[in-house]
């Protein structure tokens, strides 16, 4: 296991569509595991495989609320609540940075497990806020782009200056 140098806004992998996983061998555990430590040293609770320039449909998140670490291979929303839900949201791949965010309450997702089997789950509160700002990674939504164009602006402008 091992922490894997970050990709940092605004590099372009960070808007690229992710490919499906479809090699379930020992390397996908391997990248989950980095993956892992990548996002605890970081620090943060979620991170995708994208976020170290990997360009493909892994996600591991660490939450108490869904039982600590857990990683989602090729996850994709089947359907989402009416219920919104505003929260605090940043990115591993631009530390410091962070505005509020409004996303769906729940989420019920379908995703696969390291091993290939398919799973389906629901998530609500924190946990699908969560989730879903890491599909919109893998979809190569980067969370800016969920801002109003003002918020969005003023922030970059602001994370610019912190970088130097």
């Amino acid at each position: 296991m091992a922490v894997l140098p970050l990709i940092t806004y605004p590099h372009p992998v960070l808007k690229a569509l992710c490919t499906p996983v479809t090699d379930f061998g020992p390397d996908l555990a391997t990248l989950a595991d980095d993956l892992y430590d990548t996002m605890k040293a970081a620090p943060g609770v979620g991170i995708t495989a994208a976020h170290v320039g990997v360009a493909v449909r892994l996600v591991v998140l660490d939450l108490p609320e869904i039982g600590g670490r857990r990683t989602y291979v090729n996850p994709q929303i089947l359907s989402s609540s009416d219920e919104l839900m505003n929260h605090t949201e940043g990115s591993v791949s631009m530390p410091g940075a962070t505005e509020t965010v409004t996303r769906p309450r729940a989420v019920k997702l379908r995703y696969q497990d390291l091993d290939g089997t398919a799973h389906e789950e629901e998530l609500d509160g924190f946990p699908a806020i969560c989730m879903q700002h890491e599909i919109d990674q893998l979809d190569g939504i980067f969370w800016l782009q969920r801002l109003s164009k003002l918020k969005r602006d003023r922030l970059t402008k602001k994370w610019e200056k912190m970088r130097g």
